[in-house]
C-alpha cells in the first residue's frame, strides 16, 4: 500500500449554532461542535450511552452552506479528514487540538422555518 487515506465520517447532532466568520482574505470559516453517541450494555446489564464531542471546521462553500442550513440540534453527516494541531498558550502550556476538516456535509434535519421562508 503506497498511500494511506485520512477519511472520517460522523453522524451526529450539533450542540450549538455554528460559528461563522469571514476572513480578511474573503474566505469563509465555520466551526461546529457535533455530538455522536454509542450505546451498549455493561457487565451488570445496564444500558450505557457514551457521547463524544467533535470539533468540525469547514471552509469556503461548505462553510457557507453549514451557516445557512444548520442550527443547534440539526442532524448532520460529516465527511472530511482528521487534523491535529498544537500551540503554546500565553501561560506557556502546550495545547493540543484534534479537528475534522469537513469536505462534505449532508443535512439530515428539516430546514429551519426562517430558511424555508426564503
Amino acid at each position: 500500500m503506497n498511500t494511506l487515506k485520512n477519511k472520517v465520517q460522523l453522524l451526529g447532532y450539533l450542540g450549538a449554532t455554528p460559528e461563522t466568520r469571514k476572513l480578511d482574505n474573503g474566505n469563509t470559516l465555520t466551526k461546529m461542535r457535533i455530538a455522536t453517541s454509542d450505546s451498549y450494555k455493561n457487565a451488570q446489564g445496564e444500558l450505557i450511552t457514551d457521547t463524544q464531542w467533535h470539533t468540525v471546521i469547514a471552509w469556503g462553500k461548505v462553510a457557507e452552506l453549514a451557516a445557512q442550513y444548520l442550527d443547534k440540534g440539526s442532524q448532520v453527516l460529516v465527511e472530511g479528514r482528521l487534523t491535529y494541531r498544537e500551540y503554546t498558550a500565553p501561560d506557556g502550556q502546550k495545547r493540543h487540538y484534534t479537528e475534522i476538516v469537513a469536505s462534505k456535509l449532508e443535512f439530515l434535519s428539516k430546514r429551519p422555518a426562517a430558511v424555508n421562508a426564503a
